[in-house]
């Protein structure tokens, strides 16, 4: 679950509709840190063999799916693999943990 400004976005429901997309190969949906929100949605996307996906695009899958806009994601990471437990499940912890650190670094680059 993510929690957008008081908001709760299920985050299983974002992800089974952009399965469906026919680009993506994996997708997993985790909260990243924002400051005015509390969190925000970020996709990390694993796309299929000779394709490239962009966050437009996976608004636009969501949008025909007719999701509510606040649970579109608002960031993408493009990954080749998903960190995995032993049991072969997504450790969506060190996503989050990806992304917040991307964020920081992007905020101490120069503008």
């Amino acid at each position: 679950m993510i929690i957008r400004g008081g908001e709760n976005i299920p985050v299983a429901e974002v992800e089974n509709a952009l399965f469906t997309h026919p680009k993506i190969a994996g997708v997993a949906v985790v909260a990243m840190p924002d400051p005015r929100l509390q969190e925000r949605a970020c996709a990390f996307v694993i796309p299929k063999d000779g394709e490239t996906v962009t966050l437009a695009d996976l608004v636009a899958h969501l949008d025909a799916k007719q999701l509510a806009k606040m649970k579109f994601p608002e960031r993408l990471e493009i990954v080749s693999e998903f960190p995995m437990t032993p049991s072969g499940k997504v450790q969506k912890y060190r996503l989050r943990q990806i992304v917040k650190e991307k964020i920081e670094t992007e905020a101490r680059q120069p503008r």
